[in-house]
C-alpha cells in the first residue's frame, strides 16, 4: 500500500467537494505556473519556477522534460533530489480524489533517478536513489534504490545488485 492519508467524504464525491480541500486561488495559480514552466525549454528556468512559486523540493542540475505535469493541487509534497532527469510528459500527483474519499501522499524522488517519458507517479510513493523507471511506467508502490522497474502495473526489472551484474 503506498503512504497516503485518507480523508472521507459524505454527500457528493471528492473532486465536487474539491474547494473544500484546496483554496479555488491557489489551484489558478499553481496551474498558471505550471503551465508556463511545461513549455519553457530553460531547464533553470523550470526549477526556479517550481521552487518558488509551487514549493516543489528540487536538488542540484535535476532536469524536467518538456511537458511533465505537477500536481496542481498540492505540488509542494514532491521533492526530487539532486541530478535527476524526469522525462517528457511525466506527471506526478500527489492527491486522488475518489467517490468516498481523497487521498494525499508525498512524492520522494532521490538521487540520479532517471524517470522515463510518459510515466504516472502516484501519491504517496518514494523512488530510491539511482533507480531508472521505464518509459510509460505507472509508479503505484515504491521503488527501491538502484532498481530498474517498468510497465503497467509497475514491476522490478532489476534489483539493485542484478544490474551490477549485467554491466560491464
Amino acid at each position: 500500500m503506498r503512504n497516503t492519508e485518507r480523508y472521507p467524504v459524505t454527500g457528493s464525491n471528492a473532486l465536487w467537494q474539491i474547494y473544500k480541500t484546496v483554496p479555488f486561488w491557489k489551484v489558478v495559480k499553481n496551474f498558471i505556473v505550471i503551465q508556463i514552466a511545461r513549455y519553457t525549454p530553460f531547464i533553470p528556468l523550470k526549477n526556479w519556477l517550481y521552487k518558488t512559486f509551487l514549493g516543489v523540493k528540487i536538488g542540484d542540475q535535476t532536469a524536467f522534460a518538456l511537458m511533465v505535469m505537477f500536481d496542481i493541487m498540492f505540488p509542494e509534497r514532491i521533492s526530487v533530489g539532486k541530478n535527476a532527469i524526469i522525462g517528457y510528459n511525466t506527471t506526478i500527483l500527489a492527491h486522488e480524489y475518489l467517490i468516498d474519499e481523497y487521498r494525499l501522499g508525498d512524492v520522494v524522488i532521490g538521487d540520479q533517478v532517471m524517470i522515463g517519458a510518459n510515466s504516472t507517479l502516484l501519491p504517496g510513493i518514494t523512488i530510491g536513489d539511482g533507480a531508472i523507471v521505464s518509459a510509460g511506467t505507472l509508479v503505484h508502490k515504491s521503488v527501491p534504490a538502484g532498481a530498474f522497474v517498468g510497465g503497467n502495473p509497475m514491476q522490478v526489472i532489476y534489483t539493485k545488485e542484478e544490474r551490477a551484474k549485467h554491466e560491464i
